[in-house]
């Protein structure tokens, strides 16, 4: 058995379309439609069918852009992280009413002001029985304020479990 017999038969077995002859036409990458044997097979292509198909005939892929935008957003997230807070509130000594009005208007004047991040000092609730109540208070202000984005504890630096950073969100 030669060794096109065992490309033919490996073809077959696999499903993929038959290469092309000789003689045949073919379209070029370019979109061109010439006659003779192509240089470099189209399904041999190492990537996506559609994406082939696509690029053969010219069809602009705007869902390939998504990826881009979303690597920028994954850019500007990491530059967040890592970014130090733009302004800081600390709540220690304040009743659950008081709180609550200072983190609105906190979070108001953050927008106003474009911050992206803030981070609020609740403390740990070493003198609340149970959990911390402020700690409680600042995660319930946080899940229903329209513009606070991700959140979490800050780093032991900035007081742990008893400080948590906020992505404020844009356009809101």
């Amino acid at each position: 058995m030669d060794f096109g017999s065992i490309l033919d038969q490996w073809d077959k077995e696999t499903a993929r379309p038959q290469r092309k002859q000789a003689g045949k036409l073919h379209r070029s990458s370019a979109g061109n439609i010439t006659e003779g044997r192509a240089s470099v097979c189209e399904n041999e292509r190492a990537d996506h069918p559609l994406s082939a198909w696509l690029r053969i005939n010219g069809v602009y892929d705007k869902d390939a852009d998504a990826g881009i935008r979303a690597a920028g957003r994954g850019e500007r997230r990491r530059r967040l992280m890592a970014k130090k807070p733009d302004a800081v509130i600390d709540l220690h000594g304040l009743t659950q009413d008081e709180a609550w009005k200072e983190l609105e208007d906190f979070f108001h004047t953050g927008i106003e002001m474009d911050f992206e991040k803030v981070l609020i000092i609740h403390g740990k609730g070493n003198h609340s029985d149970g959990e911390g109540v402020l700690r409680n208070l600042c995660r319930k202000f946080i899940e229903h304020c329209p513009f606070a984005g991700e959140s979490g504890y800050g780093a032991s630096s900035t007081g742990g479990k008893g400080a948590t950073w906020v992505l404020l969100k844009r356009g809101v």
